[in-house]
């Protein structure tokens, strides 16, 4: 749980998009174009559904003719060349025209409890025009050009759990196909992959209809959805210890159980090393200017060298050999190649460890009272215990407290401001730096007898309230806190923004500063009427 290899995790089998593709796959929903009414200038709406076995989804589009000045990746835009909402089941009409009147406005909107999730979209500018151009002229775009860039539109948002009017998690939490966290959110950015890629083939028909073709379909799948990621994603990982804990608790008891297999069978050993061939052109689609990425890059380069000659003379027939392998990764890799083996190991066993996907939510609602019995001895034995780490920073160097989380006013959402530039933040810092809070409780809690109850150190210092409510929690989930300082001078925000798109399932990482973040998902995925012909919901990954 420290920030560079939390920084440097990769997708896996337990990442939410691909246990979403494995449902569909097992449980054959179908899908369905119910409409798709668009202009010659791309403009119109469209609907696409998925049938569960006990329900219906309906992803509900609306595209735009949007200058090329207006597009922009920030949160605070006003306009966007696509939006969308997912509905809970099949609009009707007036639902249609209701939908029509918010979702373009996003948070200007207003949704209901029909609606599930709402997002936006803008083309690349990049990559849009060239793909159009050649569709209409016949031809077939280049593969070189399609992987510098990777998709089509990127998302700048997919809102849902309650935002800006949606349904609430309660609402859906009992449902089977939302069971393991974010599926809903995976279900939008899929059907919204699908909405571009026939847009794009719609427009190039109705620009030149008698010379355009459609995409061949390993073009069309090497195209995922962009998403562009910001702060507001960062605090996520402190706000939600107990959820963040399941998470990462099912991916390492996912490690240690193939750790833990005595004997590989050929075919395991067969499926690991094709997946490693698939490396070198996975690491070559991986486009970033940032210095950070590119350095991890050129190190991940050697890596994936160092594991292909280790694995010229490995026996994978010695007893434990993930165990064995992943030991020597962490005496010879990089952390971003042990990561990346980490990852790659959990492949060959689907059968073992899709399993943990189910425990990786939780009830957040439910309280957590504090025990005012508890003596001042036994809570300064719990944070000495778990946040030793934060007992030994230096709370007192200007660089361990050089910056601070508010709210901005304009869109509430996450900034980081430099403390000692913007002296006022103090009077609007938000709870999201639990090392320091931690430190200062416990420099209070020495001042107090051993014998002295918690009820009595609260009356005496209330504003310690919350971060003992948290020691008090997180002190029994080795996994829900990040063990650094997240408001050091040196935190890079992108290594908890990585951390968790890594858990949806993203890849192709390419900060665009200390504090952004674009990535591709569903790159390579099969389209939901592949996998309703039966194709393969996993043998996608690392670049096919």
């Amino acid at each position: 749980m420290r920030l560079d290899r939390m920084g440097s995790m990769h997708q896996s089998r337990l990442s939410f998009l691909r246990q979403f593709l494995r449902r569909v796959s097992k449980q054959n929903w179908k899908f369905n174009r119910d409409l798709f009414e668009i202009n010659a200038r791309g403009v119109g709406r469209a609907l696409y559904r998925l049938s569960t076995p006990s329900r219906d989804y309906t992803l509900v589009c609306f595209a735009h003719d949007l200058p090329d000045e207006m597009r922009s990746d920030r949160v605070i835009a006003s306009a966007w060349d696509a939006t969308f909402t997912l509905y809970d089941g099949k609009p009707s009409i007036d639902d249609i025209n209701r939908l029509s009147q918010h979702v373009p406005y996003q948070e200007e909107g207003r949704l209901t409890q029909n609606e599930l999730c709402l997002s936006r979209a803008n083309r690349s500018v990049r990559l849009w025009d060239y793909v159009l151009n050649c569709l209409a002229e016949g031809k077939q775009p280049d593969l070189d050009r399609i992987r510098d860039v990777g998709y089509l539109m990127r998302t700048t948002a997919v809102y849902g759990s309650g935002k800006f009017g949606s349904a609430d998690r309660r609402v859906v939490e009992k449902r089977e196909e939302a069971n393991s966290p974010f599926q809903l959110e995976m279900m939008t950015v899929y059907l919204i992959r699908t909405f571009v890629m026939d847009l794009i083939e719609h427009l190039a028909v109705m620009k030149n209809p008698e010379t355009a073709v459609k995409l061949d379909s390993s073009i069309r799948r090497s195209f995922g959805v962009g998403n562009s990621t910001g702060l507001g994603m960062a605090p996520f990982l402190i706000n939600h210890p107990r959820l963040i804990h399941n998470w990462f608790e099912a991916k390492e008891n996912a490690i240690a159980t193939v750790k833990n297999v005595e004997d590989a069978t050929q075919t395991e050993i067969s499926k690991f090393k094709e997946l490693v061939t698939r490396l070198k052109p996975h690491l070559k689609a991986w486009q970033s200017e940032h210095p950070v990425q590119v350095k991890k890059n050129l190190v991940l380069e050697k890596d994936i060298e160092k594991l292909e000659d280790k694995l010229e003379g490995f026996n994978f027939h010695i007893k434990f050999p993930w165990k064995t392998l992943c030991d020597w990764s962490e005496k010879e890799l990089s952390i971003e190649g042990q990561e990346m083996l980490n990852s790659l190991v959990l492949e060959p066993y689907g059968h073992l460890i899709d399993n943990f996907g189910d425990q990786m939510s939780c009830d957040e609602a439910k309280l957590f009272p504090i025990n005012g019995d508890m003596t001042v001895e036994s809570v300064k034995s719990t944070i000495e215990a778990y946040y030793s780490w934060a007992l030994e920073i230096d709370w007192s160097d200007p660089s361990c407290n050089a910056r601070a989380w508010y709210t901005s006013e304009e869109k509430l959402e996450p900034r980081l401001g430099e403390r000692f530039e913007m002296p006022e933040l103090n009077e609007y810092e938000q709870a999201l730096q639990p090392g320091r809070d931690v430190a200062r409780a416990y420099a209070n809690l020495c001042e107090l007898e051993p014998e002295t109850p918690l009820a009595s150190f609260l009356a005496v210092y209330p504003e310690h309230r919350h971060i003992i409510r948290r020691c008090l929690t997180c002190g029994e989930l080795p996994f829900s806190e990040i063990r650094d300082n997240t408001i050091d001078s040196s935190m890079l925000p992108i290594d908890m923004l990585r951390a968790k798109l890594s858990f949806f399932g993203a890849c192709h990482f390419d900060p665009r500063s200390d504090r952004w973040v674009r990535i591709n998902m569903f790159k390579g995925a099969p389209f939901p009427d592949e996998l309703s012909s039966g194709s393969d919901p996993e043998d996608w990954i690392w670049a096919p």
